[in-house]
């Protein structure tokens, strides 16, 4: 810090330097009174000293209640969105997924999950004005291997995706080079990533978003049904370190959930948790779900778009495409809807119904 960068009276910048009063926090962290005892100043010279260094380093305007109602506050953090890269998805979600908590998107196989996945970390490297944050992701892969060509596809046709942005801001940015990929075969590679090499690269500003595809596969196949227990304290504690790691760094965290068949009564009853028929539920247990802040379904429907929805057909992208549902099951800010997208060869568009005339 430079105390010539702050207009002060060089008199009152001596008594302070003297003081061994170092940093503008020391001085908003000490009390008026306190100042003149240490700086043997004026009273009126301390209140302008305290103002000025205040001023100095205020780097966001006030903000008044009404704003806060109104949501204008664009620059505060928890106010701010990570974009699906879509307008329809991103109205569902008002905007897109939160910065702090864990959002989990749950669904069959083949129903877009890793898709969805993909496009976020595509979608997080924009500037803020096009719903990104400007850093890069990390995907850790559980199942199978990442499938490195689909992202190189989906980043080499981010134009078509995206055609609002400048043609000159995709091109600046190299998406593929700023995804940092891990592999985790078991719970204690999964948790040694989580809480050693993630934070190294978030500390650093290198990524603002982390993305576990799937936590289902490890804690499903390594703990048996009557090591339940156990697999809840295990689930706590990954939990516990997700959400550490989404509130310290301000990053979204999306994890992949696989489903199971409700076979019983209780679980047909479970699995009615939404605005459509479902017969499958997310696995894991009520002990998961606790930790999640959003919970979306996907689902893949055996319908085409032109058969179910013609009128939409005509668009390029969505010819010959099999119509999915993204379907919001709990978020505290959001009502249950729902919304259809297609998974194209430049990535996942969500379908804007026309309203009934």
């Amino acid at each position: 810090m430079d105390w010539d960068q702050v207009e002060l009276n060089p008199k009152v910048v001596h008594a302070v330097k003297r003081a061994n009063v170092k940093t503008f926090r020391e001085v908003l962290s000490l009390s008026g009174p306190d100042l003149q005892r240490l700086t043997k100043l004026s009273h009126a010279d301390v209140h302008h000293l305290q103002k000025t260094v205040a001023a100095a380093v205020q780097t966001d305007p006030a903000v008044t209640a009404l704003q806060l109602y109104r949501g204008e506050c664009p620059f505060l953090e928890q106010h701010q969105k990570l974009s699906l890269g879509c307008p329809v998805m991103d109205s569902l979600l008002r905007g897109g997924i939160p910065l702090l908590g864990i959002l989990e998107i749950a669904g069959e196989s083949s129903a877009g999950k890793t898709q969805i996945c993909m496009q976020l970390c595509l979608s997080v490297q924009y500037p803020r004005k096009y719903g990104g944050l400007e850093a890069g992701a990390v995907y850790i892969c559980t199942e199978d291997t990442f499938p490195t060509k689909r992202l190189q596809q989906l980043s080499s046709l981010q134009h078509k995706l995206r055609p609002e942005v400048p043609a000159d801001v995709v091109k600046s940015i190299t998406f593929c080079d700023n995804i940092y990929i891990e592999h985790a075969g078991d719970v204690d590679s999964l948790n040694s990533c989580i809480s050693k090499r993630v934070p190294i690269l978030l500390s650093r500003g290198l990524v603002r978003l982390v993305v576990v595809d799937s936590i289902a596969a490890l804690f499903r196949c390594e703990f048996e049904a009557k090591d339940a227990l156990l697999r809840a304290k295990h689930l706590l504690a990954f939990g516990a370190t997700l959400h550490s790691l989404s509130h310290r760094f301000k990053t979204p965290i999306v994890c992949v959930n696989q489903v199971a068949d409700a076979v019983g009564d209780s679980d047909l009853a479970q699995s009615n948790f939404g605005l459509l028929d479902k017969k499958v539920l997310p696995t894991l247990g009520i002990t998961w779900s606790n930790q999640l802040l959003i919970r979306l379904m996907v689902s893949r429907t055996r319908f085409s778009l032109q058969e179910r929805l013609p009128g939409l057909a005509a668009q390029p992208w969505h010819l010959g495409s099999v119509l999915r549902t993204m379907e919001v099951v709990f978020a505290p800010h959001l009502p249950q809807s729902f919304c259809y997208y297609t998974v194209s060869t430049d990535g996942v568009r969500g379908v804007k119904e026309e309203p009934a005339s």
